[in-house]
């Protein structure tokens, strides 16, 4: 997601209604002629481009992923990112992103796509490229483009779905003058129609209930792609793709690529091993292999804190010699971390208490701690709803202001939280001895039976730590390193630091509160940051850290709490039981579909409970869904850019997520390894990877 984020599909957000003047703020105006220019990707890719002409043939891709996949099909709830990367592999995609994050048409499977009319309904035609075949020898055509829409529309409750955006849009799907002429009609316009039919399975998957919902987990009997499905080995976490003898495109350079199990804290070892080829890594095994492979001219990650942590040990001189056949390809991912505030609870229900924390952020400091040490721009994400390279991308950061303390304390002091005030004392469930600056901690270590401990105007800042990311990839979908496929969650901490600069969970202030806490109606403004703890923290840890002082220099006291990984997207951040935390979203090419859930403003469900589906931070407003609404439904991609545009400055407004960083992508591949890496945006094009011949090197275009 490491716990950088969360997958794509996550869940919402709860209440609190958003006064009018959070939403005229001053960013809100049309665009400078410098807005109107498209944007550059803040990091290029790093993919060793080569022309196939050096690539030798044949050769094997052992590839580490987090997990051999629950499920082959994309189209469900437990679909991973191991999903995904099959699924590229071996299934067609009518529309592949560009390192810009563009979705282009892909020419092995579509000769042209197009609006044909727009009254009185929508009609995409669809032409396929005439020798595009499934690997049983059909040609793919228009039935398998109806068996998909019907699978997916959601009027059969008997498929099991996890998504039907755009598909429930359609009205029909019919077969043109030709089988490979396949014609869409749309009872409602829909925008992002590019988004559809990618992947797109064989009617012999999605035909029937019981081959989408059971069949297609286990297998792909029916592919059609450079690489075909050649073997699952759940045991022995191994997901075999051979080369497809039935393709019809460039033929793939490689005659296998594996996909093999390995956990983020093991994969150097599994590279010094030979166990796999390509990884991605966290920033201390990164700087290890840089190390390496110093004397080889790799390029050292920059930084005092680019020094590898002892605690895990310095490696063999034999392992070491091992990884100098390594090289780290780095770039950013396609994803950002953000602080959510839950607007459902407590002091964060006020929206001028939001607004007031994000004014109290330096958000290119944050960037800075931790892109900085690895040699990338520290560059703060401007928008929540695109990246830097993309199409819908402006910064729309100043529509909450910049940082600033005085306009912070301010707004506090206007939502009624004043320093000084009388704070209640909370019974104390524990005796302990007393730290030097007062508070009460029950462990040795500083830490409360559940890993609290509180950060406030009377404490000693924490520890610092070592700014490094990655670990997650929930991100890839799921709450362990991936959810959704695309998002990273990091782990949370165990303080260090001098003895008594924590205190447990419940500890109260010590006489009156410290000058410079703030308080209302008898009760310190104290928060609860939650974080998740476990390998490949550090990153969130020091970005959680330093956050915390800075909020309290406004007078904010936060109680960072450490939970467990596989509980912390679960019984955290989706049910609403945090006040702060970190994690991640994955950028998109049609924000207009797949952020909407994100951000959509909840509703009550039948229950009684809120339906709050991917927004974590419980907050929204009728105006982001209606621009939400606006952009879907016109044709006109210069005005469904300008309303996303305006979606995410009122986003912005809320002060309900605070986007901070693009997360950086850090990829170890054998030196003779071309055409692969850190691939940023782009989709990987899988048959142009391969081991470059005797004495060719990656040249700086491929061909």
């Amino acid at each position: 997601m490491s716990h950088d984020g969360v997958g794509p599909r996550a869940v919402m957000r709860s209440v609190a209604f958003l006064t009018a003047g959070a939403l005229a703020a001053p960013a809100l105006a049309a665009c400078s002629a410098d807005d109107e220019q498209k944007s550059k990707p803040v990091a290029a890719q790093d993919v060793a481009p080569a022309a196939r002409a050096l690539v030798a043939e044949g050769g094997t891709l052992r590839w580490a992923v987090d997990a051999v996949p629950e499920t082959l099909n994309t189209f469900q709830a437990d679909a991973g990112a191991t999903t995904t990367r099959i699924a590229g592999a071996v299934l067609p995609s009518l529309f592949r992103l560009d390192a810009q994050g563009r979705p282009q048409r892909d020419p092995d499977f579509l000769e042209s796509a197009k609006v044909v009319s727009t009254e009185p309904k929508q009609v995409v035609v669809y032409r396929l490229n005439q020798q595009a075949v499934w690997s049983d020898g059909r040609e793919i055509g228009a039935d398998d483009f109806a068996a998909q829409w019907r699978a997916l529309a959601g009027k059969d409750n008997a498929y099991w779905t996890a998504r039907n955006a755009g598909y429930d849009r359609i009205e029909k799907v019919e077969r043109g003058a030709n089988n490979l002429e396949v014609k869409v009609t749309f009872a409602k316009p829909y925008a992002d129609w590019r988004s559809l039919f990618s992947p797109l399975y064989p009617k012999d998957v999605t035909g029937t209930p019981d081959s989408f919902n059971d069949a297609a987990r286990r297998g792909l009997k029916v592919t059609a792609g450079p690489f075909s499905l050649a073997k699952v080995d759940r045991k022995g976490g191994e997901v075999t793709l051979g080369r497809n003898p039935r393709w019809w495109g460039r033929p793939a350079k490689l005659s296998q690529i594996v996909l093999v199990a390995v956990p983020l804290d093991q994969r150097a070892a599994a590279l010094a091993d030979g166990k796999v080829d390509m990884a991605e890594v966290n920033p201390e095994d990164a700087e290890r292999i840089t190390r390496a492979a110093r004397d080889k001219g790799s390029k050292p990650l920059q930084g005092p804190s680019a020094t590898p942590s002892g605690a895990t040990g310095v490696p063999g001189a034999e392992q070491q010699q091992a990884l100098r056949g390594f090289v780290i390809r780095k770039s950013l991912e396609p994803a950002y971390t953000q602080l959510a505030l839950n607007g459902s609870r407590g002091p964060l229900t006020d929206e001028r208490v939001r607004r007031a924390i994000a004014r109290a952020l330096d958000r290119t400091e944050l960037a800075g701690l931790v892109l900085k040490p690895l040699g990338l721009p520290a560059v703060p994400v401007g928008s929540h709803l695109a990246l830097a390279g993309q199409d819908a991308y402006q910064d729309n950061s100043g529509s909450l202001g910049k940082q600033d303390t005085a306009q912070a304390q301010a707004l506090l002091t206007e939502a009624g939280w004043v320093p000084g005030g009388t704070v209640k004392e909370e019974p104390k469930k524990k005796k302990g001895a007393a730290g030097p600056e007062g508070h009460k901690a029950e462990h040795g270590d500083g830490t409360g039976d559940d890993g609290a401990y509180i950060v406030g105007e009377d404490n000693k800042p924490p520890a610092q730590h070592d700014p490094r990311d990655h670990a997650n990839k929930p991100a890839d979908e799921q709450a362990g390193r991936r959810l959704d496929g695309e998002l990273q969650q990091e782990p949370g901490r165990r303080p260090g630091g001098a003895p008594g600069a924590y205190a447990p969970k419940g500890t109260a202030a010590p006489g009156g509160a410290a000058s410079g806490v703030l308080a209302k109606d008898g009760k310190a403004l104290q928060l609860r940051f939650v974080l998740p703890s476990g390998p490949g923290s550090k990153t969130l840890r020091t970005v959680g850290d330093r956050i915390a002082r800075m909020l309290q220099k406004v007078g904010i006291r936060t109680e960072i709490t450490d939970v467990p990984d596989d509980s912390y997207f679960k019984d955290h951040v989706a049910s609403g039981d945090y006040d702060l935390a970190l994690y991640s979203w994955p950028a998109t090419a049609f924000p207009a579909t797949d952020a909407r859930p994100i951000f959509a403003k909840p509703v009550p469900a039948a229950d009684g409970s809120l339906s709050v589906e991917q927004n974590y931070t419980r907050v929204g407003t009728d105006q982001v869904d209606q621009l939400f609404d606006q952009a879907i439904a016109t044709l006109d991609e210069g005005e469904e850019r300008d309303l996303v545009r305006k979606a995410d400055a009122r986003i912005w407004a809320t002060a309900a997520s605070i986007p901070l960083y693009q997360r950086p992508q850090l990829t170890a591949t054998r030196t003779d390894l071309a055409n692969a890496g850190s691939f940023g945006f782009e989709t990987p094009v899988y048959e142009d990877m391969g081991y470059l011949k005797k004495g060719a090197k990656p040249s700086p275009r491929a061909s």
